[in-house]
């Protein structure tokens, strides 16, 4: 028997291969390259006083935007820390405005977006289930509270305002033996509320909770707690941090920092 022709051999083996592929209807199209990961939401690092503001004004701006938004909470200190150290942060918020002015020199804030954004108030609390009347910083004393909580005042501003206060008041130096340290002030506020410390001085805007009582703390006696925010130089949502920020500090969101206890900002 004579072989086929070479050219007759090529043909069969085109035919034949395409046999084998899958057949594509008209107007089918090879498949999309997959579409790149949604973008991350908004991330929000701020001073652990702000918890229960910063959750409603998320919701508004949420609902307003269209933006998710996610938020860290913690001491100004730390959080100052994990900017620094390259955190995936897109807007910082923080209880110490010497430590925002920091970060913008050291060239991780955007400087024209800094802006001083509220003032807070510090208390004087104790636990409801303990019974004790403790309405003034002079009833800490008082031998029935074994514990005092307070911030961290090395690196929560909450902290060293208390710590100011008592020393101002006089009894600082007493006071020492019972104190507790919260990383931060929302920490001191759950050592009050378990009953971990019979009483504490915590942030104004944390306070309205039912386990404890409190009475505002005079702040003649403390240096002023200016709260300042600023956009990390670098972030993928640059914009969308600008728009978070103008929310806080425009009539809605001040409205809801002053219902949280929090004084309008010094311009």
């Amino acid at each position: 028997m004579r072989s086929l022709p070479k050219v007759m051999l090529l043909l069969a083996a085109l035919l034949l291969t395409g046999a084998c592929s899958s057949p594509r209807a008209p107007g089918d199209q090879a498949a999309p390259p997959a579409s790149p990961s949604p973008t991350r939401p908004l991330t929000i690092a701020a001073a652990s006083d702000l918890q229960f503001a910063f959750a409603e004004i998320g919701k508004r701006f949420e609902a307003e935007s269209g933006e998710k938004v996610t938020f860290t909470f913690g001491s100004t200190g730390s959080l100052g820390q994990q900017v620094e150290n390259g955190a995936p942060v897109d807007l910082f918020a923080g209880a110490d405005v010497k430590l925002v002015d920091g970060l913008r020199e050291k060239g991780f804030i955007i400087a024209e977006t800094q802006k001083h954004y509220a003032v807070g108030r510090i208390v004087v609390a104790a636990g409801k289930a303990s019974g004790l009347e403790v309405k003034r910083l002079e009833d800490l004393l008082d031998p029935q509270v074994k514990h005092v909580a307070i911030a961290n005042p090395d690196h929560a501003p909450y902290g060293l305002a208390a710590k100011q206060a008592m020393i101002k008041a006089g009894i600082w130096d007493e006071i020492q033996p019972k104190l507790v340290l919260g990383e931060n002030i929302r920490q001191a506020l759950q050592f009050v509320q378990t009953g971990n410390a019979e009483a504490g001085v915590i942030a104004l805007s944390i306070a309205e909770v039912p386990e404890i009582s409190y009475t505002l703390i005079d702040d003649a006696l403390h240096a002023p707690i200016i709260q300042a925010l600023g956009v990390i130089k670098g972030s993928p949502r640059e914009q969308e941090a600008r728009a978070f920020a103008t929310f806080v500090m425009g009539p809605e969101g001040q409205a809801i920092m002053q219902k949280y206890g929090f004084q309008s900002p010094p311009r």
